[in-house]
């Protein structure tokens, strides 16, 4: 009998001589039809204004009527869907966490330590980190709210405070990250020599900017939202003027659609350049390097199309009209996006996939091929 060890390692090792023969036109149309197949499952099980809930129609118009509801009910889980979209989020706090902290790990081993010679590990680290703050905002609050009856944002004020400002602030600096890396890419690859947002410091100064930012711009969730009720239940909105749908919209700007944007321009020109590089180039291998950095972009751009957008369209616009069970179905899709880091960096990342190898081996296993000079250029790539 094989043992489940073997069969891992078997898979991983095909993955490092197989991925490269996939195009990035077939992975987007495979990624396409999963798509495709999301919208046929909301529309056949007509999620939206199917059903009614004990709370408001809102996550963060609601706020104030969920902290006056919670502390005494819960969401019905009387059917698959109200199963799903109770348990699921938990799922993602354990699994998200753990693969992320082993993201977090796999980087610091020495095989990315030199951050000198590939200032993008920094950034990669950074997400790691961030992306597990992600699931212990709202992610959480579902799983509390329909399993227990409460959420941390509801807790008491000062807790609300935090969560109000982490469940935007997480997700604009994670976002903000991928685009510097885009960014990074794009550069190295246009200019023949390293410019300053290359340099190990100044990626530094980069991301301690980027959380200066997104802190000032957040930061009115800690001065003016949250209060205290009469009865002595928990606000989440503000006494001085109404922070929702207000905030939704600005997240929309700052998390999805300027991230976006700037991603796909990024990526093109990254594209672009590779495929000059392929068509310039005397390296056998430059084919290889190309594909398997073209699939990066591709399923990281085209995932976080699919999977963050239509939540937060969803809240921002559609908060009124929508059941909380669909609603929070599409922010179980975002959030399965900030897991989604490891498996990505498995498929696509050589260096990457090895460093996991050896760890879970214990050292043991190493790769008797000599590392090519594609290898290399891809490594210099990341």
């Amino acid at each position: 009998m094989v043992s489940s060890k073997v069969l891992f390692l078997w898979a991983l090792n095909a993955l490092d001589n197989k991925i490269c023969k996939y195009s990035p036109e077939k992975i987007l149309a495979f990624l396409q039809s999963i798509f495709s197949f999301i919208v046929y499952l909301f529309k056949r099980n007509n999620l939206i204004n199917t059903r009614s809930t004990v709370f408001d129609k809102t996550k963060r118009q609601s706020h104030s009527n969920m902290s006056n509801n919670t502390s005494n009910t819960s969401i019905s889980v009387d059917s698959t869907s109200d199963l799903f979209v109770t348990y699921y989020p938990l799922t993602l706090v354990v699994v998200g966490t753990l693969l992320n902290l082993f993201t977090f790990s796999i980087f610091w081993r020495p095989t990315f330590r030199d951050t000198s010679k590939r200032p993008t590990i920094l950034y990669m680290r950074t997400i790691a980190i961030f992306d597990i703050l992600m699931l212990y905002g709202w992610n959480l609050d579902h799983y509390l709210s329909g399993a227990h009856g409460y959420t941390l944002q509801t807790y008491n004020v000062p807790a609300c405070k935090f969560f109000s400002f982490l469940n935007y602030f997480a997700a604009q600096v994670s976002a903000w990250l991928r685009v510097f890396i885009c960014l990074d890419r794009y550069l190295s690859l246009s200019r023949l020599h390293k410019t300053w947002f290359s340099q190990s410091k100044h990626v530094l100064i980069i991301i301690t900017c980027i959380l200066i930012v997104f802190t000032i711009i957040n930061f009115p969730m800690f001065l003016f939202v949250c209060y205290y009720n009469a009865d002595g239940t928990v606000n989440t909105d503000s006494h001085l003027y109404q922070v929702y749908p207000m905030w939704d919209y600005m997240n929309l700007g700052f998390y999805n659609c300027a991230p976006f944007l700037f991603m796909v321009i990024f990526n093109s020109g990254v594209i672009y350049h590779l495929i000059l590089l392929q068509k310039t180039s005397t390296v056998q291998n430059s084919q290889i390097q190309h594909r398997s950095i073209s699939i990066t972009l591709v399923i990281t751009t085209f995932l976080f199309l699919i999977m963050t957008i239509p939540g937060t369209v969803a809240y921002a616009f559609f908060s009124t009209t929508a059941s909380v069970v669909a609603l929070h179905a599409f922010d179980a899709i975002l959030y399965t996006y900030h897991i989604l880091s490891f498996p990505i960096y498995m498929i696509t990342f050589t260096e990457f996939r090895r460093e996991v190898i050896r760890v879970i081996t214990c050292n043991k296993w190493r790769n008797t091929q000599p590392t090519s000079g594609a290898t290399k250029s891809t490594a210099a790539q990341w």
